[in-house]
């Protein structure tokens, strides 16, 4: 529960941040930029270290057991080996996106009432999609770790690969001309696009907000499946 908390309190306090900074450098910018000017994703800054919360969230909610040794506990309980992962998966998701959606919608309010004149309202053309659409981001980030840390099962590994992932190679992947058609498919980059309401004018993405997110449901899936199989096949 700190972690969802903790996920919270980053996203919300670093978006109201970085909309203040961002109102005080409007005037600045020049026309191209402020015709890209998009408040609501800027509102949604936070979201790149609010996700890390939401990382270790995931990861402990399934491979703690593995480190304390309850695991052998839980599946003698449960023999049913996807019974367990996906229960504990459903009852984990649900508690994300609950803190998820909170997390969105404050966000976005805070970050508009720090925006002032140049804020964006909740009925506006793509807001309201954006604003659930980070809310969904939380969740599918945080299912994705489980996915994972089900393969690793190690809560030390696990993070110490998904840490540096997210906050690190996928920033330098999707920055790097020669790797940035590669780096715009990995699950943040692409799930992240949900959040935008409008676009940037050098943009070439091939796939839009709903395309974005589609990949990074594609993600979860595939790290939930190979987390099933490991469950599965080996022993506790």
């Amino acid at each position: 529960m700190w972690t969802l908390g903790l996920a919270g309190v980053v996203t919300i306090a670093l978006g109201a941040l970085i909309s203040i900074l961002s109102r005080n450098d409007y005037d600045g910018l020049d026309a191209e930029d402020r015709f890209a000017f998009d408040p609501t994703f800027i509102s949604f800054a936070g979201m790149s270290l609010g996700q890390l919360a939401m990382i270790v969230f995931g990861v402990l909610v399934v491979s703690n057991e593995y480190s304390t040794g309850m695991i052998r506990t839980s599946l003698a309980a449960v023999p049913q080996r996807g019974t367990f992962l996906f229960g504990k998966v459903v009852v984990a998701t649900l508690l994300a996106l609950a803190v998820g959606l909170a997390t969105s919608f404050v966000t976005f309010f805070v970050g508009q009432a720090m925006l002032g004149p140049y804020q964006a309202r909740l009925g506006d053309p793509g807001v309201l999609r954006a604003v659930i659409g980070g809310g969904l981001y939380m969740t599918l980030i945080a299912m994705f770790s489980m996915g994972v840390a089900a393969m690793l099962r190690s809560p030390m590994l696990s993070l110490g690969i998904l840490m540096p992932f997210f906050f690190l190679i996928s920033s330098i992947l999707g920055n790097v001309s020669a790797t940035e058609k590669v780096g715009r498919f990995l699950p943040d980059q692409a799930g992240s696009k949900i959040m935008q309401v409008k676009t940037p004018l050098d943009d070439d993405t091939p796939y839009g907000p709903w395309g974005g997110l589609a990949i990074m449901v594609a993600w979860v899936v595939v790290a939930l499946a190979g987390g099933y199989a490991v469950l599965k096949k080996r022993d506790a």
